[in-house]
């Protein structure tokens, strides 16, 4: 599946426009993260922790997207784009849409 930021794939024709697809998905930090967060807060520095979780949770939105995707029958993504919300204190949504086509071999 190809994916890209960009309204149009260079060296590709656009055959035909599908529509919206996206992905979610809901993460929330344990309280050890929180404690750890917590303590490099204090003493500065990432928390490797949350960044593992946030990266995680784009793959989730991600392989949630493409599957939308090839469901509708495209075999492309144009114009995606990533949204993050704290939904609950301790908890994140990321959510990833774009705009599904075909595109030409």
């Amino acid at each position: 599946m190809l994916i890209v930021t960009t309204e149009s794939i260079k060296g590709k024709d656009i055959v035909e426009t599908i529509g919206y697809v996206k992905g979610s998905s809901v993460r929330a930090k344990g309280v050890g993260s929180d404690m750890l967060a917590g303590f490099k807060g204090f003493v500065g520095g990432e928390i490797s922790q949350y960044t593992d979780m946030m990266d995680e949770s784009r793959k989730i939105a991600v392989a949630r997207m493409v599957e939308e995707t090839e469901a509708k029958g495209a075999n492309a993504i144009v114009g995606m784009r990533f949204v993050s919300s704290t939904i609950a204190q301790g908890a994140s949504e990321i959510t990833v849409y774009g705009t599904a086509v075909v595109i030409g071999e």
